[in-house]
């Protein structure tokens, strides 16, 4: 699934394509992805210049002085940047045609993303009762911790609750409890500032350099220019399990928490 990273890289590939651009029309190839396609309402962004691309948790916002088109990748979504002849295949679901002859195409085997709608000057609710940015200075040790008083679910799980920090998945999660040498299965109340501090600058400079890379590439994600991204390359735990540590040497560990696969060295991320 692309996470935090691969969704800015996108955002970052599309934005000198798309902004200032006008929309010519949409094109539709199926009612529904994982809800329905508000159709009627998107073609309202036709003749429409596209003001900014901007990102919100894992959700891409195409901005118009008319609208937003909200998109979300969903687990095998990706979007590129084609002349407008380029043949559709199989599961290209979505066009967004410019008049300068490009399309925006949105790909997606599975169907699990999302196109949605949003009138200008109000919200969607899949963008509301979430927490701030993990890149943003609202989010700090201060913060955080705050949140985390008295909550009993294990540091991994919290940290991956949108309602806390939006963006920080699976992967990038389990990188930064290791990078700040903290065991993913400590309750999150029992961290100390420090290693709150620890840990929000580990989810920082990972995420960052994450997005240097061009995202992780596992199974789906590719970016706008059709490269994979290299930041797999530079995995310290995740997907390891069985593997000797590239720190000390011990084995990497593998278990579920809630439900997700996490990786760790219980020698560098001690109880």
């Amino acid at each position: 699934m692309p996470e935090l990273p691969e969704v800015e890289v996108s955002r970052l590939g599309i934005t000198p394509h798309l902004k200032g651009q006008t929309i010519a029309k949409f094109s539709f190839r199926a009612p529904k992805l994982r809800w329905d396609i508000p159709q009627k309402e998107l073609k309202q962004l036709e003749g429409q210049v596209i003001t900014q691309i901007s990102r919100r948790a894992k959700y891409l916002l195409i901005e118009t002085l008319k609208g937003t088109a909200i998109v979300h990748l969903g687990m095998s979504g990706s979007l590129r940047v084609l002349d407008a002849d380029f043949p559709a295949a199989k599961h290209d679901h979505v066009d967004l045609q410019l008049t300068n002859g490009k399309i925006l195409r949105y790909n997606d085997p599975r169907r699990f993303g999302a196109w949605l709608w949003c009138e200008k000057g109000e919200s969607h609710p899949v963008l509301e009762n979430i927490g701030p940015e993990p890149l943003s200075n609202e989010f700090n040790a201060d913060y955080i911790l705050r949140k985390a008083r008295g909550k009993r679910t294990a540091v991994k799980s919290f940290i991956m609750d949108n309602k806390y920090v939006v963006g920080v998945g699976n992967i990038y999660a389990n990188e930064a409890l290791f990078s700040a040498k903290i065991s993913p299965l400590r309750p999150a109340s029992q961290l100390s500032i420090l290693e709150w501090q620890r840990f929000v600058n580990a989810i920082k400079k990972v995420l960052h350099r994450a997005i240097e890379q061009g995202g992780t590439t596992l199974n789906d994600f590719s970016r706008p220019d059709g490269k994979p991204g290299y930041f797999a390359q530079e995995l310290n735990v995740y997907g390891r399990a069985g593997e000797p540590c590239l720190h000390c040497g011990s084995v990497i560990k593998e278990e579920k928490i809630a439900q997700r696969n996490t990786f760790y060295c219980d020698r560098c991320q001690a109880m």
